[in-house]
């Protein structure tokens, strides 16, 4: 007689367990919980099995084999595509046609007497019998009820409790006469219970149903998945368990080594060749997987550990999973119910709470709070903040529950009664998350200045006339399904580090202040928003013959907010402009790079074929701009900065020009051919803006299309440099590829290169020992001066698990080499 074992489920509700493994594979009591089914097949002479597998299902086929090691012969049926319960057994029908067989689940973990079964079986002479157990709470089950002869009368898949006529359900094991296939259709999704056996009984065909005593736990949930490990520790389960029980309840598996001063209090299990040092304490339930080494001082309880995890001295864990290949990092405390994944890294004295889900291939960062699940590409962070305000994911990372506790933060930091202004870009997300914020500020006792859907320069500008501090919620450039939450100070710049620290503190003690109900803050929506802002740019930037100049521009708005704007700025310009896209569109939030590129190259076109000046493209948000010159070239980035500080420094001849030091040291010489002297800031545009503020600062910009207009405002605003840029050029009457011409060429490369978290220190400690007697500037990482000019900066990123690296040379090949010299010392220091 054969057997099925189904083996194809993706086991949804146990991720991230299942994110990266397959259900049947997921350990308990460091074996799969397939190969304790696999063996109690075995023992009731079921040596001929069938696995029917879907999802990845390579893995399955990898551990298991042919079934030799298991003293079993097993063949494989794999679908293509999920089938239920019944197709995929009649995915099978070619090696059981001929016989009965039996179904059994492999995610299922019992001890039940299937010899018992088939003999019941076989004396009913039924056509399927279907294996039956009594539970406390049958709502995750299919009940069924039988009469006194085993006959089933009744079956109904998971009922609610108005429903519930019986405590006796459907385990998923049944027997079977191949007859049974005449009622499958092949190759599309049917299921036992849903389909086939209603079918069955309508015909008046036999199904009876076996009552089995002994163990069975549907492990479909993290909670049935750590019960179960308690029962087979507890020995309420019948199943092998490898190792020797070195006293009650304690099970230390071959080539484990368990220092004396270790406590140990069972029931436990510590896997093979795993290594436990003094002074840990491990207590009841608690399984330690193969190869896992636990520092002294740790102390587990009721912990899960998959195979191949490092924890760290003086660890803290209790009632969590922690998943294969991870490191938890000195001091770290996993809390009851939470779940860390495959491959990952929770750094020291971090915090996960309870029922938190950290999915694999993260990085929980150390001192880090985590009290929401860490899903996709992500990581929990010791800090708020990233490079543009609080980022993630929207609906993931970042839901409206997160937008109102960053806002009660928010307002918590502020004094009560202030004004808040709140903004947001034209995506469907940033309007909903900014209604949730509203709300928040509110509650919190705060008057609220909505602008709703405004540029990001006009939202900073708005903040800086009378508001303690703004909000503005746009969706992250680049990466359409995130968004960004910034927040403002009184200046309508980005949060100080200080203020930033503060608001991190608040959130995570979660100490909220709520308004009584006479102290609710007033929402209100100030009129003439931007004729305010264009007439005070008009008044601060000098636009001097631009009327005169006869100039002829094309503006791309990229059916973003910058849009809005445009209008009546440039009514009052008085300059001849073409402007393409200026419509809003939702669905287009943002744009990646090949949008952006592609853009620009139809842009070019234009310019060239309208015979105009120039071009420009805003951003989104109209924060940043993109150049093309009179021929319809793009200027890069990089390259447009070197011509707006030309220009500006040319007419300037005098003041402070602010660049971050990744900024090529052309630009050095470009201003200092003017006269002018440049501030080398870091990469922060906090830093930018804080230079952008002093009386001498003349010009600002970070190579990336970002612009500061000292004499307007502080910080990057694409609106405002488009006017300076036409004053410019009217007043120069040099075009944009005459500047660009004279200006010498620069030759620097960049290279991001993956640096584990843990590594960080160590690879800029080794940076700074390889320099040796160079030059270096520590304004930002670490930059390395060479004795005939040529440079490279090597910078930890703040957010992710990656170190960038510049390099300057007289040409490319010679900023390659410098590049893969010092890329080679990062990737040393990292392994």
């Amino acid at each position: 007689m054969k057997a099925v074992v189904m083996a194809g489920g993706e086991g949804t509700r146990l991720r991230p367990m299942t994110s990266s493994m397959p259900k049947p594979l997921l350990p308990v009591a460091n074996r799969p919980i397939m190969e304790h089914v696999l063996r109690l097949l075995k023992r009731h002479g079921l040596n001929e099995t069938v696995v029917t597998v879907q999802f990845l299902a390579s893995l399955v086929k990898n551990y298991f084999g042919d079934g030799e090691e298991l003293g079993m012969e097993l063949t494989y049926a794999n679908e293509e595509k999920p089938l239920g319960t019944a197709g995929s057994v009649k995915n099978a029908e070619e090696a059981l046609k001929d016989d009965t067989f039996l179904v059994i689940s492999g995610d299922a973990l019992t001890d039940f007497d299937l010899t018992d079964l088939i003999n019941f079986h076989k004396e009913k002479g039924g056509l399927v019998t279907v294996c039956l157990t009594r539970v406390p709470n049958p709502l995750e089950f299919g009940i069924t009820i039988v009469d006194d002869e085993g006959k089933v009368e009744r079956f109904l898949e998971k009922p609610t409790w108005g429903q519930v006529f019986s405590d006796t359900v459907n385990t998923g094991i049944y027997v079977m006469e191949p007859e049974v296939f005449d009622y499958v259709e092949a190759d599309v999704s049917v299921d036992w219970s849903g389909d086939v056996f209603p079918q069955l009984m309508k015909e008046g065909k036999p199904i009876y149903g076996y009552v089995a005593e002994g163990y069975w736990e549907d492990v479909g949930t993290h909670e049935s998945y750590v019960k179960a490990q308690a029962d087979v520790l507890e020995g309420k389960v019948d199943v092998e368990l490898d190792g020797f029980e070195i006293s009650p309840g304690v099970w230390v598996a071959e080539g484990a080594e368990v220092h004396p001063d270790a406590v140990l209090r069972g029931p436990l299990y510590i896997g093979d060749y795993a290594k436990v040092e003094a002074d840990v304490e491990i207590r009841e339930h608690t399984v330690v997987g193969s190869n896992v080494v636990v520092k002294s001082g740790a102390f587990l309880h009721k912990a899960v550990l998959h195979d191949n995890v490092y924890i760290g001295q003086h660890s803290n864990l209790r009632g969590c999973v922690i998943g294969k290949n991870t490191d938890i990092m000195r001091a770290a405390r996993i809390e009851d119910g939470a779940v860390i994944g495959d491959e990952c890294l929770v750094g020291e004295e971090s915090i996960v709470q309870g029922n938190v889900r950290v999915y694999p291939f993260k990085t929980v960062e150390a001192g880090a709070f985590v009290n929401t699940s860490v899903i996709w590409e992500s990581r929990g962070q010791a800090h708020l903040f990233g490079a543009r305000g609080v980022t993630g994911i929207l609906n993931v990372e970042i839901t409206p529950e997160l937008a109102v506790r960053l806002a009660g933060a928010y307002a918590t930091t502020l004094k009560k009664g202030s004004t808040v202004t709140t903004a947001r870009d034209h995506s469907r997300g940033a309007r909903a998350l900014k209604r949730a914020v509203i709300s928040a500020l509110q509650a919190s006792a705060m008057d609220v200045r909505d602008l709703e859907n405004v540029p990001l320069p006009v939202a900073r500008q708005q903040t800086a006339r009378g508001s303690a501090g703004g909000i503005m919620i746009r969706t992250t450039p680049g990466v359409p399904d995130s968004v960004d939450i910034m927040f403002f100070d009184g200046n309508g710049a980005d949060l100080s580090q200080g203020s930033q620290r503060k608001l991190d503190r608040v959130f995570a003690r979660q100490e909220y202040r709520r308004a009584f109900p006479g102290e609710i803050g007033d929402l209100h929506f100030p009129a003439s928003v931007f004729d305010s802002y264009t007439g005070s740019l008009l008044r601060n930037v000098d636009t001097t013959g631009i009327a005169d100049s006869g100039l002829k521009v094309v503006v791309d708005a990229s059916n973003g907010s910058a849009g809005l704007v445009l209008p009546s700025l440039l009514g009052k310009l008085g300059v001849d402009a073409l402007t393409i896209n200026p419509g809003l569109d939702e669905s287009r939030p943002t744009e990646t790079a090949d949008t952006r590129r592609s853009g620009m190259v139809r842009l070019g076109e234009i310019v060239a074929s309208a015979r105009a000046a120039f071009g420009v493209r805003f951003d989104p948000v109209g924060e940043r701009l993109s150049l093309v010159d009179e021929k319809g070239r793009i200027i890069e980035d990089d390259r447009a900065l070197l011509v707006l500080l030309d220009l500006v420094a040319a007419e300037r001849r005098s003041g402070r020009v602010a660049l971050p030091v990744t900024t090529t040291r052309i630009a050095e010489q470009v201003a200092a051919y003017h006269g002018t002297q440049v501030d080398w800031t870091t990469t922060s545009p906090d830093d930018l803006t804080r230079v952008g503020r002093e009386e001498s600062t003349i010009f600002g910009g970070d190579g990336r299309g970002g612009f500061i207009v000292p004499e307007f405002s502080s910080v990057f605003d694409g609106t405002a440099a488009f006017v300076r840029l036409i004053g410019l050029v009217a007043r120069t009457q040099l075009t944009l590829s005459q500047i660009d011409a004279r200006i010498p060429r620069a030759h620097v490369l960049k290279r991001d290169l993956a640096t584990p978290w843990a590594v960080k220190g160590l690879v800029m400690r080794r940076v700074v020992e390889a320099a040796g007697d160079r030059f270096v500037d520590t304004t930002d990482g670490v930059r390395v001066v060479e004795t005939d000019g040529r440079w490279v900066m090597v910078l930890p990123d703040p957010a992710e698990a990656v170190t960038h690296l510049w390099a300057e040379g007289p040409d490319d090949a010679s900023a390659q080499a410098l590049l893969d010299e010092w890329s080679s010392v990062v990737d040393s220091a990292g392994r």
